[in-house]
């Protein structure tokens, strides 16, 4: 069953929060941040990608940049930039995107819970990218930033957040890539306790977006339970902050591939043996989405293609055996284009569906990339499925839009 808690944010006062808010660390690089922080000492890129603060070309796993996190973390909180609620509250954020509006909670969630699989994962974590997080959250003892979770819906959720959102939000704008962000103050004590037991009869969450985030978190919470001689379990430090939104909600997007070269193939070559185990159609030069699940697109030579996977190349009872990507990883970029570890190969890439396929059509036309794989996007159906059968999907599956704000609360562990 999971176990929340409201916890006391520290949030941006609203005349400053379009300022202080941001993407989340890991979707750009450090130029991009330093280029979107430019001129603004209160976007929160000075904290949670403090490399900015140095000279071009800085390592972001210094220890002075982690230093310079913490440095700029209580710089924000003596500027008011960042101030803390006087008592816990949940607090509800939505989002906005082409129309499509969903609510989320922001809560503080329970370590053990991460720890003993009640919250579920679908991907695996690489050491290097949890120790990261691990070393930021350890040091400013704080969440920063939210992990996006999701949960089975609930009418009865979904009415509390209903008649919350009546009410004026704390904040709501719309970023610069033109995301509406909306956010409310859920502090009526009756309504906490609601909400707190309505997710005590939610058997499990699940980690949408933030794997590494989510690891990282429980792994120091749990790291100061062991550290604590007087350790009783009620610590701020046994919870997280996430934002955790109903299912039927969410939408998943497409991730597809580029291909550096085509392993000494051919172009006619390779079509001849992606034919073996797909029926490949030339469909022009009009890009082509994928229509259904075992369809594929792929674009070579300023020519789209659809490919449909050929009955008995995959089995739909097997909950990973039925993915696209795994078809696709092994079918195509293994055996075909000898791409054996889609985490470390270097000849390989991945675009995010929200930069759609004519992402893919420039990176192969530039000359770049030589072949590119478009996906039929997985259903949160199948990611559930999967994380329910403890099954792990294939690297790179998922694509979550719209992304969370970071800097719109943040959760400290004292």
């Amino acid at each position: 069953m999971a176990t929340i808690k409201p916890f006391k944010g520290v949030r941006p006062p609203k005349k400053y929060v379009v300022e202080v808010a941001s993407r989340p660390y890991d979707v750009l690089s450090s130029e991009e941040a330093r280029k979107e922080a430019e001129g603004n000492e209160k976007s929160l890129y000075h904290i949670i990608k403090p490399e900015i603060d140095f000279p071009v070309g800085k390592d972001e796993h210094d220890a002075d940049v982690y230093e310079k996190a913490v440095a700029n973390f209580r710089k924000f909180q003596e500027n008011g930039w960042l101030v803390q609620d006087d008592k816990e509250n949940y607090y509800v954020y939505a989002q906005t995107m082409n129309d499509r509006t969903q609510y989320g909670l922001v809560v503080g969630s329970y370590v053990d819970d991460y720890l003993t699989g009640a919250i579920k994962k679908h991907e695996l974590t690489r050491k290097d990218k949890e120790e990261d997080r691990m070393k930021h959250v350890r040091i400013n003892n704080a969440n920063i930033e939210p992990v996006f979770f999701a949960y089975p819906e609930n009418p009865e959720l979904d009415a509390i957040v209903k008649a919350a959102v009546q009410k004026n939000p704390e904040y709501d704008f719309v970023s610069e890539d033109q995301i509406g962000h909306h956010f409310w103050v859920v502090d009526d004590e009756a309504i906490i306790r609601k909400i707190t037991e309505l997710f005590a009869a939610i058997p499990y969450l699940y980690i949408a977006d933030g794997h590494h985030r989510s690891a990282a978190a429980a792994l120091v919470g749990a790291e100061k339970a062991r550290q604590n001689q007087q350790h009783s379990g009620k610590e701020e430090y046994n919870y997280f902050m996430a934002v955790c939104f109903p299912a039927d909600q969410l939408k998943i997007m497409d991730y597809n591939r580029v291909v550096k070269d085509l392993n000494g193939l051919s172009p006619a070559g390779l079509l001849e043996k992606l034919s073996e185990n797909f029926t490949v159609v030339d469909k022009g030069e009009t890009i082509y989405h994928p229509e259904r699940l075992h369809n594929f697109a792929l674009y070579l030579n300023k020519h789209w293609y659809s490919l449909d996977a050929k009955p008995g190349t995959y089995n739909d009872n097997d909950p990973i055996g039925v993915l696209d990507v795994t078809i696709s990883s092994n079918l195509i970029l293994d055996k075909i284009l000898g791409i054996k570890d889609l985490r470390t190969d270097k000849r390989i890439d991945f675009v995010g569906g929200l930069r759609g396929l004519g992402e893919l059509k420039r990176r192969i036309d530039s000359g770049e990339m030589a072949v590119a794989l478009a996906l039929y996007p997985v259903s949160m159906k199948q990611l559930i499925d999967i994380a329910d059968t403890g099954n792990i999907m294939p690297p790179k599956t998922t694509w979550f839009e719209p992304k969370l704000r970071s800097g719109l609360v943040i959760h400290k562990l004292d």
